[in-house]
């Protein structure tokens, strides 16, 4: 008789007619530097991705963009035949170049090549969620969103797509694709220090739509970033537990897709995200953002 892995920080969360943990897992690290290549460790790879699924987790972020192909076969690899409970989520609107460049692709034959693509390198018939990625690497860039999400509508309608989210996306955009369909997930940039989608978040809730938030350190500037640490030092935490465990107290819609190349980096990051921030914590936490 096989145990039951401990209850993950944050409890779950439906995505569409999905229930999914709220920590969960991001694989773009798992490629190579830059995001290109093969890992320097593949056997090391295929451990993080069978510990996630050990830990509990059902939610795993990719694209077929990673590599590119390396990180969708690294899934394969490690997990086919997928686990019922397990929900990969990936994403189309933009592909590799040469130079490691991400090039916009969003013309509806390059969206639906994307799609094959990702169905392949995965091997599946369905995918069981899709996010719109727009904007650029900077972020989200204002545009419409509505003729590229037609496309993966459609795809959804053939059976080939079971849910769709959008990411790097801007309020506007976010609305204009829930007029044409369902969106179940938000996947934008945000942290303690970029709070810019905080009334998003709160609309997205009161809908039952879940929020993704990259980069949970990303983009702090000197004196945010000792702030964090000053606090996270007090509470005889690492930097990115706190970071992790502010965001599930922060709202219930908001799922974790942190990335590690490492089984141990991956359990500190689960043990890490059941930290209890007090209210006093919580309050010095926010004004980090200011």
């Amino acid at each position: 008789m096989t145990s039951s892995p401990p209850a993950l920080p944050g409890g779950t969360w439906n995505l569409g007619d999905r229930t999914v943990t709220r920590f969960g897992y991001g694989a773009m690290q798992l490629a190579g530097p830059w995001v290109m290549g093969p890992p320097a460790d593949h056997d090391g790879a295929i451990a993080v991705l069978r510990e996630a699924v050990d830990q509990g987790i059902t939610h795993i972020d990719t694209s077929h963009a990673y590599g590119p192909r390396v990180t969708n076969h690294l899934i394969r690899e490690a997990l086919h035949p997928y686990p019922a409970s397990l929900l990969i989520a990936t994403k189309v609107g933009a592909t590799r170049d040469a130079e490691g460049g991400w090039p916009t692709a969003r013309r509806p034959g390059d969206l639906r090549q994307q799609v094959h693509e990702n169905l392949e390198s995965l091997g599946v018939e369905s995918l069981d969620l899709v996010n719109m990625r727009m904007g650029d690497a900077t972020g989200p860039q204002p545009g419409s969103i509505t003729e590229a999400f037609e496309t993966l509508a459609e795809l959804q309608e053939q059976g080939v797509i079971r849910h769709l989210g959008v990411s790097n996306v801007t309020a506007e955009q976010v609305a204009d694709a829930r007029k044409v369909a369902p969106v179940v997930c938000v996947q934008n940039m945000y942290n303690l220090a970029h709070r810019h989608d905080d009334p998003l978040i709160d609309d997205l809730a009161a809908d039952g739509i879940a929020y993704v938030p990259f980069f949970p350190l990303g983009g702090f500037t000197p004196l945010q970033a000792e702030a964090l640490s000053a606090l996270a030092t007090r509470l005889n935490a690492t930097p990115m537990a706190v970071a992790l465990a502010w965001l599930l107290q922060r709202s219930a819609n908001i799922l974790l897709i942190p990335g590690t190349s490492k089984v141990a980096h991956l359990r500190e990051n689960v043990t890490g995200a059941a930290l209890a921030l007090s209210a006093q914590d919580v309050a010095e936490l926010d004004s980090i953002s200011g």
